[in-house]
């Protein structure tokens, strides 16, 4: 994670007595825990409608969390049989969701009181805006880095894993960083090139338009797949920084860090070979694949040496059973303790 600045920012606040917005908050959890919980207690006052889908976490932690919710109107909980991935999961949501704006939350984010209403007012606030999203600190206060940002395009993407971006303040135009969190943090909502899938709110009128997100992404780089496909079909992305939620970023995968990585490279992959494999020369295009996979080769190795003595003593057997594949079921569906049976379409 690009270590962060705190930042000082006027929040919007929401009366104890202010009805939740016309929003269904799509939450896809895997093995979040304890942390779910937080989450759900911070929305049910703010959203109208909540989709918890769970890809097939440890049994005991999440229906622990969930327990208090099961027979809520406004909580619907779809329990995949499968770790579908972060995009399939959201489809599944986004089908259940019934309101005018889609928010796409983490399970590991705490919306601040007011947040999802400052969203949705955002959103709403014009006919031309179809995505927005909300300002993302660390329990530390500091700002996360992906909240607002440009496209890491291949050359933006090499300035930065390159250290070039110290050269910005000499051509900025050439050496700048994708990410937006050093400069200051603007007064009011602004646009931006893409935000965070963490806290992603969509008209769903846009959504509508540019369709769901693209399931070839199992796990990172579909928000940003996601954003450049707005932008395409004409609808601004605004960033927004009275909108605070309070990010405990890895809590879903700080033991799966090679599972994690291998599915980050294989997404920046297939967002550039989507997105700019016409736009760069073939070389280039080639020396994109050959950073990609060695970045990739590297972090492979620190993690795999750190845990060879955890291997030693069993953690094969975990390993194995992480990437033993699994029969595919249809998901199951809770709503007011009502449970059935239904397939994604």
């Amino acid at each position: 994670m690009v270590a962060g600045v705190r930042q000082p920012v006027h929040e919007t606040r929401q009366s104890s007595d202010a009805e939740p917005a016309a929003a269904s908050v799509v939450i896809v959890n895997f093995n979040a825990g304890e942390v779910l919980r937080e989450c759900l207690e911070a929305l049910l006052p703010q959203a109208r409608q909540i989709v918890v889908v769970d890809n097939a976490s440890e049994p005991t932690g999440f229906e622990a969390a969930v327990a208090p919710f099961l027979d809520h109107p406004r909580v619907v909980v779809i329990r995949s049989p499968n770790n579908v991935g972060f995009s399939a999961g959201c489809n599944l949501g986004i089908a259940a969701a019934t309101e005018p704006t889609i928010l796409l939350l983490n399970p590991d984010s705490i919306v601040h009181p007011g947040a999802v209403a400052r969203l949705c007012e955002v959103l709403h606030g014009r006919p031309t805006v179809g995505m927005v999203g909300g300002f993302l600190v660390s329990p530390d206060g500091t700002e996360q880095g992906g909240g607002r940002r440009a496209v890491p395009t291949p050359w933006r993407s090499a300035v930065r894993g390159f250290g070039l971006s110290r050269l910005a303040r000499r051509w900025p135009r050439l050496f700048d960083d994708f990410y937006l969190h050093l400069q200051p943090l603007p007064p009011g909502p602004v646009a931006v090139e893409a935000i965070s899938g963490a806290c992603m709110a969509m008209r769903r009128q846009a959504l509508d338009d540019v369709g769901l997100l693209d399931e070839g992404y199992f796990l990172h780089c579909e928000d940003l797949d996601l954003c450049m496909r707005f932008r395409q079909r004409g609808w601004e992305i605004l960033f927004v920084p009275d909108a605070r939620v309070l990010h405990h970023k890895g809590v879903c995968s700080h033991d799966r860090r090679l599972f994690v990585e291998w599915h980050k490279h294989r997404g920046m992959m297939r967002f550039y070979r989507t997105h700019f494999r016409h736009q760069y020369p073939a070389g280039l295009m080639t020396l994109v694949r050959l950073g990609v996979w060695a970045r990739f080769a590297g972090i492979a190795a620190t993690i795999t040496a750190r845990r060879i003595p955890a291997w030693c003593g069993g953690g094969i057997r975990r390993l194995a059973a992480v990437v033993r594949p699994r029969r595919t079921q249809a998901p199951t569906v809770m709503t007011r303790g009502v449970t059935s049976s239904s397939v994604a379409s």
